[in-house]
């Protein structure tokens, strides 16, 4: 579903802002969601296959997020196409703080512990966040382990208090995908802002 949200925002975006037409990557996220079903429906397909189709995909939606940024950074900083209306400015500073927030949330997913599927192993690989159940067995039910709604919670406040609120990063990558999203949500944020209060004044 987050995959879904993620191709089919830049449909919303102005043209200029996108990496091409926006039902490009819309297309382009249908099909390797329906190839990832296809394949983890397989019997006996590897884990290795599933998830480097998944870390290709989080990949291109990065790349392409990263353009739709860039761009409406440049827009912000020279009064680009943008800026001519407030309304305009808004909603594509909401679209772009929501794909970054919601592409975080599937990165942080992704790259914990080895990915969804190594996470539940015997001996998965080491943990990038800590999350408050797990630092407090005690008040959280038996077995419990992060689903990617939480990882999207993190990605969440992580973009509008620019630092960690519950799960804490343990890893050197972990904090410097938390130090990338908190400096791309304050830029965007306070530059539309910025830029808004301009355009209504």
């Amino acid at each position: 579903m987050a995959v879904l949200v993620l191709v089919t925002l830049p449909t919303l975006l102005p043209h200029h802002l996108t990496l091409g037409p926006g039902w490009v990557l819309a297309v382009v996220g249908v099909v390797a969601v329906l190839a990832l079903l296809v394949v983890a429906d397989e019997p006996g397909t590897r884990r290795a296959l599933v998830r480097w189709l998944g870390l290709g995909l989080t990949t291109i939606l990065i790349l392409a997020n990263t353009w739709t940024t860039g761009r409406l950074l440049d827009d912000l900083v020279t009064g680009g196409q943008a800026t001519s209306s407030a309304t305009v400015l808004l909603a594509s500073g909401a679209l772009v703080w929501l794909a970054n927030t919601i592409l975080f949330g599937l990165l942080f997913w992704e790259l914990d512990g080895g990915g969804p599927a190594r996470r539940p192993a015997a001996s998965p690989p080491p943990r990038d966040f800590a999350f408050p159940q797990e630092l407090n067995p005690e008040i959280s039910p038996h077995g419990w382990r992060p689903v990617f709604a939480d990882y999207l919670y993190l990605g969440f406040t992580n973009s509008l208090a620019f630092s960690p609120t519950d799960a804490m990063p343990l890893t050197a990558r972990a904090k410097m995908m938390m130090t990338l999203e908190a400096v791309a949500s304050f830029l965007v944020l306070g530059l539309v802002v910025a830029r808004a209060v301009n355009v209504l004044t």
